[in-house]
């Protein structure tokens, strides 16, 4: 693990997102409250923020930082027939939040892939990625698509 004592604390910001495509009839259901195993998108909500939370733990390098807040929207997109999890974390730290980001982020899209798979084995997680990060010596980056 790297030495961060010599850096600066720093506001600094992370949005990720992760996708889960899925068959229009599995999207009905999830919006229509029709999952058996219960409302998917705020139980997806849920472990997205808790995974932000733990993201030290489960990647060995990472660093434990002092989150200050995690955010977490879905956009349902009905025309692509997919639920993109948006993660905006947030930290006063000597080193970056993009990871915590994106954990959330790939653990919601996990969440809803793990309560709808008995519906659709079809479902793909896709496109995580990071969409911009802020604070630090690095600067600001903002992925342009």
């Amino acid at each position: 693990m790297v030495d961060v004592s010599a850096k600066q604390v720093t506001a600094r910001e992370a949005v990720a997102q992760a996708t889960v495509t899925m068959r229009r009839s599995t999207l009905e259901l999830i919006t229509g409250g029709g999952i058996e195993k219960g409302d998917v998108l705020a139980v997806a909500q849920v472990a997205g923020i808790m995974a932000a939370k733990k993201a030290s733990e489960i990647i060995p390098m990472c660093h434990p930082i002092a989150i200050t807040g995690v955010d977490l929207e879905f956009k349902v997109d009905e025309e692509a027939s997919a639920i993109t999890a948006v993660v905006t974390a947030r930290t006063r730290d000597r080193t970056g939040i993009e990871m915590e980001a994106l954990t959330g982020a790939a653990v919601a899209a996990l969440t809803i892939y793990d309560m709808c798979k008995a519906v659709d084995r079809d479902m793909a997680v896709t496109e995580v990625k990071l969409l911009f990060k802020t604070g630090g010596k690095s600067g600001t980056y903002r992925r342009e698509e």
